[in-house]
């Protein structure tokens, strides 16, 4: 799926020795990661999980200089809840897992990602093969389940990310296990800038490696990610359609961001996610 093209990088950045120490203290922390998912995560139970996720998360965000400012809770969601945001960077699912882990549905080629792979898994992803249309139904059926045991998933509806400068349409498909579950909709702003408070583009996953994408955040000297958690919307009795609208409704308001046509080749209520 195309993604809407990233526009020129700026803000200040640091020294290369800097990045260069940000960048090897990032490597060090996923080891650490790894070993707690392969030495902690099998006797520990879901509540003890959870913290080290959002520990692991937030301190990975410290670590490149990221500090976020969240407007509102996502900690009151509670259970049975599917969080709803709109996607610009691979750190929305460490943004969202530092205040709420959740089970995020992301496409399945992220699963083969080398290291980054083995702890989205271990941290309970939801891969998608979004090229197999019907693959939707059994990422539906796992998330159904989740959610009826009282936990957190989370989708990025729009099927891609933007420069953020955008939204685009949401797909409703995913939306479905919370209709049956019978939970609520959180819907979650995401927004990147700069210490000046101007829309930061550094974060930016576009047509690139994560590779380089890590490299141009870990060379940022600050960047500081706003979060808003408007009120949730309870999906009981509501259509799958209907709270996909109203949710993207919710975020284009709070980040005061025009509507946009689908996405280029894609069908209207097309599932997906990506990094």
């Amino acid at each position: 799926m195309p993604r809407v093209a990233p526009a020129p990088h700026g803000g200040a950045t640091v020294r290369l020795p800097v990045r260069a120490w940000r960048a090897a203290r990032v490597g060090v922390h996923v080891l650490r990661g790894l070993a707690t998912t392969v030495g902690v995560f099998p006797f520990a139970g879901e509540a003890r999980r959870r913290t080290l996720i959002r520990r692991w998360s937030a301190k990975l965000l410290r670590i490149v200089g990221i500090h976020a400012r969240v407007d509102g809770s996502l900690e009151a969601a509670g259970g049975n809840v599917l969080i709803v945001a709109n996607h610009v960077s691979w750190l929305d699912i460490f943004v969202v897992n530092a205040h709420c882990p959740a089970r995020f549905v992301a496409k399945s080629e992220l699963s083969s990602w080398p290291l980054a792979g083995r702890l989205m898994r271990a941290a309970g992803t939801i891969f998608i093969a979004r090229e197999r249309r019907h693959d939707t139904r059994r990422v539906n059926d796992h998330a159904a389940k989740a959610l009826a045991a009282g936990g957190v998933v989370a989708v990025f509806p729009e099927g891609t990310t933007t420069d953020g400068s955008v939204l685009l349409k949401f797909h409703a498909s995913l939306l479905q296990p919370i209709v049956d579950s019978r939970g609520r909709v959180q819907p979650v702003a995401i927004r990147y800038v700069d210490p000046t408070g101007a829309r930061s583009d550094a974060p930016v996953y576009g047509d690139e490696t994560i590779a380089a994408s890590f490299w141009r955040v870990c060379g940022q000297r600050r960047l500081i990610v706003d979060v808003a958690v408007p009120e949730p919307i309870a999906a009981h009795g509501a259509h799958r359609r209907e709270l996909a609208r109203e949710a993207e409704a919710v975020i284009r308001r709070v980040l005061a961001l025009p509507a946009v046509a689908t996405a280029p080749g894609t069908a209207g209520d097309r599932a997906g996610a990506s990094p």
